[in-house]
C-alpha cells in the first residue's frame, strides 16, 4: 500500500521525519519497503500482512502511528445535518449471511466533470488514475478510510430498488472492464428489479456506470463477507481494489461514516442534493470478548510489564478493556477481528512495547526418553536389511500421473485403479495419489539409466492410498524395490539372474524377521515377464510380487540404450508384519543324524513346485524335517505339456537314529502319496 506522508499528518499530528517514521512502522509489523518523493511529498510503500486489513487505509495506519508515538488520535465522524428529502429507493437483502449490512444514499443533480487538481494529485501519489469527479471521490475515500464504495447511475436502476442476492442459474453481466462474464451460481450480486447491476464487492456493471450524462447517483457502502467475495473473485479470476479489501475484511461499523464522507465530498465538488440514509443492517456486529491473564502475557513475552502498561497500550489502539487484579477482558472492535485469543493480545503488547526491548531468553524444555513402537522397530530393521544387501533407499512424492497405471498395464477392474484425485495438483503428472510404488521406482530407474548409471538398486518404504469410498482412504505401508545390473564384460563371470539375486535379498529379509513359512508362486501381474516372476505368500497370505518387467513395458520406457532386464518387487508391510512371530522359540540341537532322499516327478506343466511342497508338507509323518526344490526341467525326454520337478527331503527323528529301511518305507509311502495327489509319475 502507498502512504503519502502529508495525507497521514491530516489524521495524526506527528513531527517525525519520514526516515524515522519508516523505521517505527517497520518495527511494529508494518514493513516499509521503500520511500519515494512524489510532487514534493514522501510516499511510503507499506507491506500490510493479510491479517491486518484495518491498515489498508490512511486512517488505519494513522491509528497505529498514534499508538506508537503516543499522540492524540480521534476517529473522524461525518454528519449530514441538512434537512433531507425522502428517497424513492429501497434495499432488500435476500442473503443476509453473505451481506451483513447495506447502506446507501441517493444524490440528485450532480455534475460529472474532471476532479480538482488536489484530488487527482492524491490519487496519483497512490497509483490510481483519475476517471471523473464522482468515481475519483469513491476511490479517495477507499484509500482514506479503507472502506470500498460504489456509485451507480440512479436513472439506470430499474424499479428504484436494490436487491442483494446470489446469481442463480445462467446469470451474466458486462463488467466495467467491458467483458461479459458468466457468473457462478453462488456469486453474490447486486440486482435491480430486472437484472444484475454489480458483482458484490468485486466490480460494478457497465450498464449502470457513472458517465458524463449521469445526473443522479445511488452511492453504495456495504459489508460483504470475506469468504463470499474471495470465492467469487477467485472463480472469475477478477480482482479489484475493492475485492482486495473485502476479501480480508472491512469495518462493518464504520461504513456509514465512509458513505457520508463521500456524499459530502460529492456535494462539495460535483454539487447535488443528498437524500436520506438507507440502512439495512440484519446481522449486527457483536464483539466476542477475549480474556487474558497479566501473568501469561509476561510469560509469553519474557517481560515484566506492569498491568497498567499493558492496558495503556491496548487503550491507545482503540480497544475496549475491562481490567481486574490478575486478568482482564478486551472487546475487539469491528476493525480488529483478528484478535481472537491471548496470544493475539500478547502480540499487540509486544509491538508497541518494542520488540527490541524484549529480553533474549533460552527456551526451557523437558526431554523424556522416547520409545519406538514394535512396528517402527521392524520397519527400521527391514530398511537396515535392505541397505546391507547393497540397496539404496529413495524417497518419492506420494503422487502419480493418470497415465502411470496405463504404462504398467493395470486393468480397469484392478483395485489399484481406485485412485484419489488431488483437487489442486501442481501439475498433471502429480494429480493422483499413488496406489502402488511401481511407477515412482520406474521413474527413478529411467532417470539414472539415461545418465549412464550401470548398477541400480533402489528400495522405498512408503504408504500407498486407495479410494475406499469412505471418509478416509485406505492407507497401506509398502516396501518396493528395483534392481538392474549392466551386462557389460567384467573380470569375472556372474551368471546368476537378477530375479534370483532379488529373491535371495527378500528371503534374507524374511529370515531377519524370523519368518519361515514363505513361498513363491507364478504370478499374473500384467507388467511382469511370464516365467520370470512370482507372487509371494507368507503363512498362506498374499503379500506382494517379484519379477522382471515385461518387454512390452520396457519398450514403453523409450530408453536410449539396449533393453535392460529390470527386476521389481513390492510387498505389503502392514500384512507382512502381522506374520512376524511374537516370540523366539528355542529348539535344541538335534542329537541324531538326518538322512536325505530325492524325488523327481513328471507332472503337468501348470502344476508349480509350491503346490507339490504343500502336498509333501501335508503328508502324515513326524520324520520329515525339511524339503527344498533343486531342479525344474522341460524338454528332452520329458513329454509335451509336462515338466520334471525334483525335491530334496530331509528325514530325522528326535528320539533315535533312523535306519535305512525305516527311511525307505517312509519315502516310498511319500512318493506314492505325491503321485496320487498330482497324477504324475516318477522320472527314471
Amino acid at each position: 500500500m502507498r502512504l503519502p506522508y502529508e495525507w497521514l499528518r491530516e489524521f495524526v499530528d506527528i513531527y517525525a521525519s519520514p526516515e524515522e517514521l519508516a523505521e517505527r512502522l517497520t518495527m511494529i509489523g508494518l514493513e516499509v519497503e521503500g520511500v519515494e518523493s512524489v510532487n514534493g511529498d514522501a510516499v511510503f510503500e507499506v507491506n500490510v500482512t493479510p491479517n491486518r486489513p484495518d491498515c489498508l487505509s490512511i486512517l488505519g495506519i494513522a491509528r497505529e502511528v498514534s499508538a506508537v508515538f503516543n499522540v492524540p488520535f480521534e476517529i473522524p465522524t461525518y454528519e449530514i445535518t441538512d434537512k433531507l428529502n425522502i428517497s424513492d429507493f429501497s434495499v432488500e437483502i435476500v442473503r443476509p449471511e453473505l451481506c451483513n449490512r447495506y447502506t446507501g444514499r441517493v444524490i440528485k443533480g450532480v455534475k460529472i466533470a474532471d476532479s480538482p487538481e488536489w484530488l487527482k494529485s492524491r490519487l496519483e501519489e497512490c497509483g490510481i488514475r483519475s476517471i471523473n469527479n464522482v468515481v475519483d471521490i469513491t476511490n479517495y475515500v477507499l484509500l482514506e478510510l479503507g472502506h470500498p464504495l460504489h456509485a451507480f447511475d440512479a436513472d439506470t436502476i430499474n424499479g428504484k430498488k436494490i436487491i442483494v442476492d446470489t446469481a442463480g442459474i445462467k446469470s451474466k453481466i458486462v463488467t466495467l472492464d467491458g467483458i461479459e462474464r458468466e457468473l457462478p451460481e453462488e456469486a453474490l450480486l447486486i440486482w435491480d428489479k430486472l437484472r444484475p447491476v454489480a458483482i458484490a464487492g468485486v466490480m460494478g456493471g457497465l450498464e449502470t456506470e457513472v458517465s458524463e450524462g449521469t445526473k443522479d447517483i445511488f452511492l453504495e457502502s456495504a459489508y460483504f463477507t470475506s469468504f463470499s467475495v474471495r470465492r467469487t473473485s477467485k472463480t472469475l479470476t477478477l480482482s479489484s481494489e475493492s475485492s482486495y479489501r473485502f476479501e480480508r475484511g472491512t469495518d462493518i461499523e464504520f461504513l456509514k461514516n465512509a458513505l457520508d464522507r463521500a456524499a459530502l465530498m460529492i456535494k462539495d465538488i460535483a454539487g447535488g442534493t443528498i437524500y436520506e440514509l438507507i440502512d439495512n443492517y440484519p446481522v449486527k456486529y457483536v464483539p466476542e470478548p477475549v480474556s487474558a491473564r497479566f501473568e501469561n502475557i509476561n510469560k509469553i513475552l519474557g517481560t515484566n510489564l506492569s498491568h497498567m502498561d499493558m492496558l495503556e497500550i491496548l487503550k491507545r489502539l482503540g480497544i475496549q478493556v475491562e481490567g481486574g487484579e490478575k486478568a482482564f477482558v478486551i472487546y475487539p472492535p469491528a476493525f480488529r477481528r483478528d484478535i481472537q485469543g491471548e496470544n493475539d493480545i500478547a502480540e499487540e503488547v509486544a509491538r508497541f512495547y518494542g520488540y527490541e526491548k524484549v529480553p533474549i531468553t533460552i527456551p526451557k524444555s523437558t526431554f523424556s526418553a522416547g520409545m519406538l513402537n514394535t512396528k517402527k522397530m521392524y520397519v527400521d530393521r527391514i530398511s537396515e536389511a535392505m541397505r546391507k544387501t547393497g540397496f539404496t533407499e529413495v524417497i518419492n512424492y506420494s503422487f502419480m500421473s493418470p497415465s502411470s497405471l496405463d504404462l504398467i498395464n493395470i486393468p480397469e477392474t484392478d483395485r489399484r485403479r481406485n485412485t484419489i484425485v488431488i483437487r489442486n495438483p501442481l501439475r498433471q503428472e502429480e494429480s493422483l495419489l499413488r496406489t502402488t510404488l511401481a511407477p515412482s521406482l520406474i521413474e527413478n530407474f529411467k532417470y539414472n539409466f539415461d545418465r549412464g548409471v550401470k548398477d541400480i538398486k533402489f528400495f522405498e518404504i512408503a504408504k500407498t492410498f486407495e479410494n475406499s469410498h469412505k471418509p478416509l482412504p485406505l492407507e497401506e505401508l509398502k516396501l518396493g524395490g528395483l534392481f538392474y545390473r549392466d551386462k557389460s564384460p567384467s573380470l569375472w563371470r556372474e551368471d546368476t539372474k537378477g530375479f534370483f539375486i532379488v529373491k535371495g535379498v527378500l528371503e534374507s529379509v524374511f529370515e531377519d524377521l524370523l519368518i519361515k513359512d514363505y513361498s513363491f508362486s507364478p504370478t499374473l501381474e500384467p507388467f511382469l515377464h511370464r516365467g520370470q516372476s512370482a507372487d509371494i505368500y507368507v503363512s498362506g497370505s498374499y503379500i506382494g510380487y517379484i519379477g522382471v518387467l515385461s518387454p512390452e513395458v520396457v519398450e514403453r520406457l523409450d530408453l536410449k540404450k539396449q533393453k535392460p532386464e529390470i527386476v521389481m518387487y513390492e510387498l505389503n508391510l502392514d500384512l507382512l508384519l502381522t506374520k512376524v512371530p511374537d516370540s523366539i522359540r528355542y529348539n535344541p540341537i538335534p542329537k541324531y543324524p538326518y538322512i536325505e532322499r530325492d524325488i523327481a516327478v513328471i507332472v503337468d506343466k501348470h502344476i508349480n513346485a509350491y503346490e507339490i511342497e504343500k502336498i509333501i508338507n501335508s503328508f502324515p509323518s513326524q520324520f520329515i524335517e525339511d524339503l527344498s526344490v533343486f531342479d525344474s526341467y522341460i524338454g528332452g525326454n520329458i513329454p509335451e505339456g509336462k515338466k520334471s520337478l525334483a525335491f530334496n527331503i530331509v528325514y530325522r527323528s528326535k528320539d533315535k537314529t533312523l535306519t535305512d529301511n525305516e527311511v525307505e518305507n517312509i519315502h516310498n509311502s511319500l512318493v506314492d502319496y505325491v503321485l496320487e495327489k498330482t497324477g504324475g509319475e516318477l522320472r527314471g
